[in-house]
């Protein structure tokens, strides 16, 4: 009985609902003891009690430098669709990961919007080319934070999740100066793998790198990543590129695990003095001169080689995630189950009356000013402004 109650008891932690002038709403997060850089789904729900106004709002979490956050959905829940606007419902999703141990809180930023029937006609009484702002009373709502205990990693964590490592050394052997090409890939689900410095600082060779690609896409579940170092090495003689570990822990199972690359032996062939400028005055005093601005010329080359690469690369990946990620925004599955008018204009007010003020007008208009209209040509419309 005893331990039932101290369940209960942390229950109520892990959720707040509390009562607010003409609306309650209610805080939660799936994890209230989270790992550094573990992933925490935080929910928040704004549901209208007083029917006898029109409700706006405008919600969301104020940043810290204790977390990052990402919103991943908002959902009108339509529980009374003849009351419309006098019944709002709204789910707000965000994925949170705390980035520092101890007690971390979550602000919020909330203010409540009212209006009336007549002032929501009013404001689409214009032209197309003269839209009327909606009239609103505008009050800050103080929310109470949601509070964490942020758990530490062990020590020499590097990464948070779960994760698995490749490579691609191409080749091992090379002329001297002759750039190897080096690439490793971190794919998982976890805090993204963003590493500043993958190797080691001290090398005894040359080390060209570009900026790390990366690929995010974030749901419920966290963020599944894919990041990719690309890098070259090069030398004037034969080296050992040492062996590569990353310390990673695993929340999830509460585990430490290694990703590594194994140690490597790059063979360097040597350039002879009939590949130098000029092979005749080439005493012993001159050789380490030539040979400086040989690696200095060879070092340019090879910078401008990554780059080129690593830009026409990195444009390619930027297109692919604008790609997925207009495939996936939340709000065009929305928009694709309104199946009347009224239903995609509550949709639109609630997300945001501002920037879809003209598709909104054309709904009002069909709906109070007997305008026609093709519920089709309006979401064609609001899809091409996502």
């Amino acid at each position: 009985m005893k331990h039932s109650l101290g369940k209960v008891v942390i229950a109520l932690v892990y959720i707040l609902t509390l009562q607010a002038e003409d609306f309650d709403y209610k805080l939660q997060v799936d994890n209230h003891t989270p790992y550094i850089k573990e992933a925490v789904v935080l929910t928040v729900e704004l549901n209208q009690t007083n029917p006898h106004k029109v409700l706006l709002f405008d919600f969301d979490v104020l940043p810290s430098k204790s977390y990052t956050f990402q919103r991943l959905d908002m959902q009108e829940v339509d529980k009374h669709p003849k009351k419309g606007l006098h019944a709002v419902h709204i789910k707000y999703t965000y994925l949170l990961y705390p980035l520092h141990d101890g007690e971390t809180t979550i602000n919020f930023k909330l203010v409540k919007k009212v209006t009336t029937d007549e002032s929501v006609a009013y404001s689409f009484s214009g032209d197309r080319d003269n839209v009327k702002g909606l009239i609103t009373k505008n009050t800050s709502v103080q929310l109470t934070p949601l509070s964490l205990h942020v758990k530490p990693l062990p020590l020499h964590t590097k990464l948070v999740g779960d994760f698995t490592l490749t490579y691609d050394l191409k080749k091992h052997q090379a002329k001297a100066y002759e750039p190897l090409p080096f690439q490793v890939q971190l794919k998982g689900l976890g805090y993204p793998p963003i590493l500043e410095n993958l190797l080691p600082k001290d090398n005894n060779f040359t080390l060209f790198k570009e900026t790390p690609i990366v690929k995010t896409i974030v749901s419920t579940t966290g963020s599944q990543s894919t990041v990719t170092y690309a890098m070259a090495f090069a030398h004037h003689k034969t080296f050992t590129l040492p062996k590569l570990t990353i310390n990673a822990f695993n929340p999830k199972t509460e585990k430490s695990y290694f990703l590594t690359v194994p140690a490597h032996t790059l063979n360097i062939t040597k350039v002879g003095n009939g590949h130098l400028v000029d092979n005749i005055d080439s005493p012993p005093r001159y050789i380490s001169k030539l040979t400086s601005l040989w690696e200095s010329l060879d070092t340019l080359l090879g910078y401008i080689l990554v780059f080129i690469a690593g830009y026409f690369t990195a444009m390619f990946f930027r297109w692919q995630k604008k790609s997925i990620q207009k495939e996936i925004h939340p709000l065009r599955e929305k928009i694709d189950a309104c199946k009347e008018r009224k239903a995609l204009l509550q949709l639109l007010m609630a997300t945001d009356a501002h920037r879809f003020s003209l598709p909104i007008k054309m709904l009002e208009d069909s709906l109070y000013a007997d305008g026609k209209i093709s519920l089709k040509e309006v979401k064609k419309e609001v899809m091409d402004m996502l």
